[in-house]
């Protein structure tokens, strides 16, 4: 995971991408609070979100 987050990091830094940051972040944000939320009580209300 670590190999390809930095992978994706040197791609961004030499093809000068730095706009891709922001979408990555909240993908990985979206995922973790999905994973997060999902053994909560917090999960009817995470899928009224979407």
């Amino acid at each position: 995971m670590f190999e390809f987050l930095s992978d994706l990091w040197n791609f961004m830094r030499v093809r000068k991408k730095f706009w891709l940051a922001p979408i990555v972040l909240v993908l990985l944000l979206l995922g973790l609070l999905i994973v997060v939320a999902e053994g909560t009580a917090v999960a009817p209300f995470i899928y009224t979100i979407f």
